[in-house]
């Protein structure tokens, strides 16, 4: 593949999440973990929940070294108590959540014939049930306080179907009709739901992705990925959109699927 250089120049972040309180779920590495440097650049307060002890702590360590208010919650977001609990720790210390950046999610690449419940399962409950259960009880909050901002990770595979990942594509679906519905029924009480749609993404996640793929046949080599994204993308490019989304520049921007692909769900 053609060396492409990232064009995203450094934006100012300053002020531009200002007084808002966020949690940002799978938030100790990968995407998540450049979605809250950035919100907390931007000045949020940012509770990150995660089941990852040892890379949450260290990243709440960091930002708060540089002055910002990260806290970092072991959250097993697949449990409903568990996100009671860590959203009352929240709320204890910053008040009421008026943004969610639900991105706790994983992958399991494999032929659908080999695909065994406890596979199913595992992708359901990591994918879907989480984003279900922290969207609701955010939203619960939210109404009670005047509105607020979610986005849910979805994937290009949220509306394409792809071999040897067909109940990961089921449960981006899923998580984008979450994000749609949220959208259509408290759009009148001042709450947005969006989704952001990543191609492959330069972190452990999306490196794994194309190894697995890779081992099973379908390659992934650095022309085809060319051909369909023109180069890996960043994950404070997706870090960013979700950031857009969250913040009062995106007012009218609800119920979308915005593609972080450079293209590739538009050429179809």
């Amino acid at each position: 593949m053609k060396d492409q250089a990232n064009p995203r120049s450094k934006v100012p972040l300053a002020g531009r999440l200002a007084g808002k309180t966020a949690i940002i779920t799978g938030g100790a590495n990968g995407m998540g973990r450049a979605a809250v440097e950035m919100f907390a650049e931007a000045g949020a307060r940012v509770a990150v929940f995660d089941i990852a002890v040892e890379a949450g702590r260290r990243l709440e360590a960091e930002q708060q070294g540089l002055g910002r208010n990260v806290m970092f919650v072991e959250t097993d977001c697949t449990q409903s108590d568990a996100v009671r609990a860590a959203l009352a720790e929240v709320n204890a210390v910053w008040g009421p959540v008026d943004t969610l950046f639900s991105h706790a999610g994983t992958i399991i690449v494999k032929p659908l014939h080999d695909t065994t419940d406890a596979d199913y399962d595992r992708l359901m409950a990591i994918n879907v049930r989480s984003s279900f259960i922290v969207c609701r009880e955010v939203v619960a909050q939210m109404r009670a306080n005047g509105g607020g901002n979610i986005v849910i990770t979805s994937s290009i595979g949220g509306e394409k179907g792809f071999a040897l990942e067909s109940v990961y594509c089921m449960t981006k679906g899923a998580v984008l009709q979450l994000a749609r519905s949220i959208a259509a029924e408290y759009r009148d009480e001042n709450i947005r739901a969006n989704a952001v749609c990543p191609g492959f993404v330069k972190t452990a996640h999306g490196l794994r992705e194309i190894d697995e793929l890779d081992g099973l046949g379908q390659t992934w080599s650095e022309g085809s990925l060319s051909g369909v994204q023109g180069r890996i993308c960043e994950p404070e490019e997706v870090a960013a959109a979700a950031l857009w989304l969250c913040s009062d520049e995106a007012s009218f921007v609800n119920g979308t699927a915005l593609y972080v692909d450079n293209g590739w769900y538009a050429k179809g």
